[in-house]
């Protein structure tokens, strides 16, 4: 994704990411319960191509009208196999996708508010917006974890789930362009106390305008 360009200055922005099953909805959600504004780029990457969209149109036209399902909604499942491997069909999906997300992630940021705001954006560092947000949460998991977690929750073959993770940013990349992290290869209990942590230390940096401070890596 192109940088989508600077909303209004506003609340801290948080831009959280991590591989596939690191835990990144899980972490998303424990911050929402603390009445932080959260932004989940991959719930408005389903917002802007619901039915009746112009997003859905262009996919559509695009790429022919057996993406649908049986509902008129995009069949994501379909769309992403049929991309996953030709380079030259998931650069024309992300024309269409990307302008129309940054775009309401723009405008949910500007409306949001809250007293920092926390930006999911799974695929943060390969999208070159890092500079986009004022600090980088990273969910860490061992890559391992990650794809036993993987099979457990879409069925698929370990294989699949390897060429998933082989295929985003790699752990260490993500890892150099944190400023912050949260190890989640432990328990619940543990990954509450991590987010109520950093929950604390982002609202004294909204407070205060240190946004650069040190970096925080929990547990």
């Amino acid at each position: 994704m192109s940088d989508p360009g600077t909303p209004e200055r506003g609340p801290l922005r948080i831009g959280l990411t991590g591989g596939i099953a690191s835990g990144k909805s899980t972490v998303a959600r424990q911050f929402a319960a603390r009445e932080v504004p959260v932004i989940d780029l991959d719930v408005i990457s389903r917002q802007v191509v619901e039915p009746g969209t112009r997003g859905l149109a262009a996919i559509v036209e695009a790429f022919g009208g057996d993406v649908l399902d049986a509902s008129g909604r995009l069949d994501r499942a379909k769309v992403r196999n049929r991309v996953f491997a030709n380079p030259d069909l998931r650069r024309r999906l992300e024309s269409i996708l990307h302008p129309r997300i940054l775009a309401e992630t723009v405008r949910q940021c500007e409306a949001a508010g809250g007293p920092y705001q926390v930006v999911v954006i799974p695929l943060l560092v390969e999208s070159g917006l890092t500079s986009w947000v004022d600090r980088v949460l990273v969910v860490d998991a061992d890559p391992e974890v990650q794809v036993a977690r993987l099979v457990a929750r879409d069925g698929g073959e370990e294989a699949q789930a390897r060429a998933i993770l082989a295929a985003q940013a790699s752990r260490e990349d993500r890892l150099a362009a944190a400023d912050d992290v949260i190890e989640n290869s432990g328990s619940m209990d543990v990954l509450h106390e991590a987010v109520e942590r950093l929950d604390t230390a982002y609202r004294v940096m909204a407070r205060t305008g240190e946004t650069r401070a040190r970096g925080i890596r929990l547990p």
